[in-house]
């Protein structure tokens, strides 16, 4: 019967989503109501959403907001732009795929989804005009890339949340997230569209031209804009990988101060603006505009953490526990598949995982390590987007699509990215 209560409530999260209110109202709404079905006490009602809200933001909030402040001074400052203009000299045109790839990765680790398209997909036009190569040729890699660090790396929110709620080492879970993102960005944003797009042949334009794409001048060094975008990976890595390998007490401590997000992420900061130059106030404009940009995203995964603390309170996970304790399949395919039903019915990723959290956390345990629960989460929140998803319309419209053209790539590309993330979820858990 309280399964059918949370029904409810996630129904009634859906039809207010479908009404256009707020997701973090929404949130907060159906956190109310579904506590209050499940018979918890008013006052009970309210302590948990103070506790969820509390416990989520807690061992987040500063890593939210120093993360968007890297991405917003890697984006005034040019770093961005000049990393697309100095992988496509490297690659060259003939592997012009490969460039916006890496290009979108790189980019989309300290940007946010939304934020990394939008700086990204001027140049990626520009490209494909140059190149007489279709936009969807050059602009899947590009997507593909942005949704795998979305999905699986943190600092982006969805990635933190989950860390934070699951308690998993947020170096472990971007180390895993790291051997995933990559395959998994080949497939979806190089084989993919390969096997989808007919490519005009070479008679039938120039290709381009080196001097096609000119760079501004005043943008930033090759050096300094992967240090900019490359900074908090460096440091989170350095600390998870030598805390790992070393034996002595001093150098662990030093290498799991490195590795805490906040630390990696305020040196990525102050080096950023040691090494870019920027005058100080225009780089404290930068710091701010990003933090605004994100304050919304950082009140709904607050919203988020209360229906999450609701669902843990009322014992409804222990309840999915016990009903699948006797099913055949791995508890990660279990995380996977509720937070998979949940993008399908609600449309956000980030809130389709912070639902799913709390119906998940009772399963995580030695055969569904805390990690590896976030990642399985975080691909499950990418499946089948469709018209409930605002990235469903931000492609169909940049690119001029089609329902059917969108369905066909975007959602395609993005259940691809899901399935090809449980699969090596598994594969990491059976190997690890």
């Amino acid at each position: 019967m309280d399964l059918l209560f949370v029904l409810a409530g996630i129904v009634i999260l859906l039809i207010l989503i479908l009404k256009k209110v707020n997701p973090m109202l929404s949130l907060l709404i159906v956190s109310v109501i579904t506590g209050l079905m499940l018979g918890l006490p008013v006052q009970k009602v309210m302590t948990s959403i103070t506790n969820g809200i509390g416990s989520t933001l807690g061992g987040m909030v500063m890593v939210l907001a120093l993360g968007a402040m890297v991405g917003k001074l890697a984006e005034d400052s040019g770093a961005a732009r000049k990393i697309v203009y100095v992988l496509i000299r490297v690659f060259g045109i003939g592997n012009i795929q490969w460039a916006v790839l890496l290009t979108g990765i790189l980019v989309g680790i300290p940007l946010f989804y939304n934020a990394g398209f939008v700086v990204l997909i001027p140049l990626v036009f520009s490209i494909a005009s140059a190149a007489r190569l279709p936009k969807l040729y050059v602009g899947i890699p590009m997507a593909a890339a942005l949704s795998v660090t979305h999905g699986f790396l943190p600092p982006h929110p969805g990635p933190v949340a989950l860390a934070s709620i699951f308690h998993a080492d947020i170096g472990k879970t971007l180390i895993y997230g790291l051997e995933l993102s990559l395959p998994i960005a080949v497939i979806a944003g190089i084989f993919f569209p390969r096997s989808i797009i007919k490519l005009p042949l070479p008679s039938d334009g120039p290709v381009i031209k080196p001097d096609t794409l000119k760079e501004d001048a005043a943008l930033p060094s090759a050096f300094k804009s992967l240090v900019t975008a490359l900074s908090p990976i460096f440091f989170i890595a350095l600390g998870t990988i030598g805390g790992a390998v070393s034996t002595q007490p001093m150098a662990k401590n030093i290498f799991a101060f490195l590795a805490d997000p906040t630390v990696a992420l305020l040196f990525a900061i102050v080096i950023t603006l040691l090494i870019q130059q920027i005058p100080m106030q225009k780089a404290m404009d930068s710091c701010a505009e990003g933090v605004k940009s994100i304050a919304m995203i950082i009140l709904i995964i607050a919203a988020g953490g209360a229906f999450k603390q609701i669902l843990v309170d009322s014992g409804i996970g222990e309840q999915v526990k016990v009903l699948t304790a006797n099913l055949p399949v791995s508890p990660l395919l279990l995380g996977w598949l509720i937070a998979a039903l949940l993008r399908i019915t609600l449309g956000s990723a980030t809130v389709a995982a912070l639902t799913a959290s709390g119906m998940v956390i009772p399963l995580i345990g030695v055969g569904a390590p805390a990690e590896l629960m976030v990642l399985a989460v975080g691909a499950g929140s990418l499946m089948l987007s469709h018209v409930n998803d605002t990235g469903f319309w931000m492609f169909k419209e940049y690119f001029n699509l089609s329902l059917k053209e969108t369905f066909k790539t975007w959602t395609v590309m993005e259940s691809l990215i899901s399935v090809l993330g449980l699969a090596g979820v598994l594969i990491l858990n059976y190997w690890r």
